[in-house]
């Protein structure tokens, strides 16, 4: 009896603080969407550059929340606003740049961490919001290098092309491209996460449990299913097919794919065999139909974007190993006469199963490791004992 008591409440508490998470998650929204349009009419990509500002925009949030649910002060937020410098700060993307372009061999690190590994998130609701929880719901994040290290190179792509935000925001959406912007500028690390998770990911990509107090995210998993199958339609190909046979039983097919997962050729090409695996993603071909009871030949068009060429394309090389891998191609040759340039990795270290990324700034190649100390720093060579698990290419005609 005692047992299915306690069963009842902790199902009671997960539903409350769910309930509660998703409530604030709504109210943040609502509280960045207002700083955004501030910050895009300043043209400031406000950061809040000291402590005292971030901790007061903080008491905010809370403040809002509680508010809202007990119906009291909500001028509080608009007062906040109204006081956001109008000279613009830095962007995290140029300060990252200038550190380059000061750096010296000595000091080869970004000054502070970027996106660390994990996060926590609090929220403080009120006591008469929802009465069967704690004062204070914090939300525990671990395993978010299966993010991070896209979200990084996202970031990178956006602030490096201006001229993708259009882009990106008809598959995105707009207020996401702005709340992420605004958010990584801010150096608010955790909550440019929970953006993604909450809009973008689905609840069966992750595990979540209560401990006390804390919703805790579990991200332990693969970074292309948490990432890169979440990018709505943007590299979203179609491919027709046709079988010779009357009878077949699916004679005309229409096959559709939202990422590009090549494998490695069978025999070493004459070209670079990451070209060949991509032209064989996307040529036309004849093959033997594989359906059941059916000995005709199947006609494949040649794939194309449903979209036009997308703005990057995100490469699954996980099928990839090191001895298939003469060199990684700077430049590749999409369907429709598009050309890429590389703009990024992610890499896999089997071992510790985690994920860090490389990027290119300016030609000087970085190296981003949530779990260090100093998390980006400067490439000399390539990381070593490293399996490459992505590559990431922009639309030459952007950059």
């Amino acid at each position: 009896m005692e047992q299915n008591r306690l069963k009842a409440y902790s199902q009671c508490l997960f539903r409350s603080v769910v309930n509660a998470l998703e409530i604030a998650w709504l109210l943040l929204n609502r509280h960045y969407s207002g700083i955004v349009r501030k910050y895009n009419l300043a043209l400031s990509s406000s950061i809040f550059t000291s402590s005292v500002r971030h901790e007061e925009t903080q008491r905010a949030m809370e403040h809002r929340f509680s508010g809202v649910l007990n119906n009291e002060d909500l001028s509080r937020f608009s007062d906040i606003e109204s006081n956001f410098p109008t000279e613009r700060p830095k962007t995290l993307f140029e300060e990252i740049r200038a550190s380059i372009i000061n750096n010296d061999e000595e000091d080869r690190s970004f000054w502070r961490p970027v996106l660390p590994w994990g996060g926590v998130f609090t929220i403080k609701a009120g006591r008469k919001a929802i009465s069967c929880i704690p004062l204070y719901v914090e939300v525990q994040l671990k395993n978010t290098c299966t993010i991070d290290g896209f979200l990084m190179i996202l970031y990178v792509i956006l602030r490096d092309n201006q001229g993708f935000h259009r882009e990106l925001a008809v598959f995105l959406g707009k207020q996401f491209v702005e709340h992420f912007l605004y958010l990584m500028d801010s150096c608010d690390y955790t909550t440019v996460k929970m953006l993604w998770i909450w809009n973008k990911m689905s609840k069966r990509q992750y595990r979540s449990e209560i401990h006390q107090a804390a919703l805790e995210i579990d991200l332990f998993g693969n970074e292309h299913e948490n990432f890169t199958e979440n990018l709505e339609n943007l590299m979203s190909t179609a491919q027709e097919s046709s079988c010779s046979c009357c009878d077949c039983p699916g004679r005309f097919q229409n096959i559709g794919k939202t990422t590009i997962n090549i494998s490695p050729p069978h025999e070493l090409p004459h070209k670079d065999p990451i070209q060949s695996a991509v032209d064989e993603f996307f040529r036309p071909k004849l093959l033997l139909c594989s359906e059941l009871g059916c000995d005709g030949l199947r006609e494949f068009s040649q794939r194309v974007f449903c979209h036009g060429p997308p703005p990057f394309v995100i490469l699954n090389m996980q099928q990839w190993r090191s001895e298939d891998l003469s060199y990684v191609p700077y430049h590749l040759a999409l369907c429709q006469h598009s050309r890429y340039l590389l703009e990024g990795a992610t890499l896999f270290n089997k071992e510790e199963h985690h994920y860090s990324a490389a990027f290119q700034i300016d030609g000087c190649w970085m190296h981003y490791d949530g779990l260090r100390s100093d998390n980006l720093i400067l490439l000399n060579k390539p990381p070593e004992l490293l399996l490459l698990s992505s590559l990431v290419y922009i639309r030459a005609s952007d950059k």
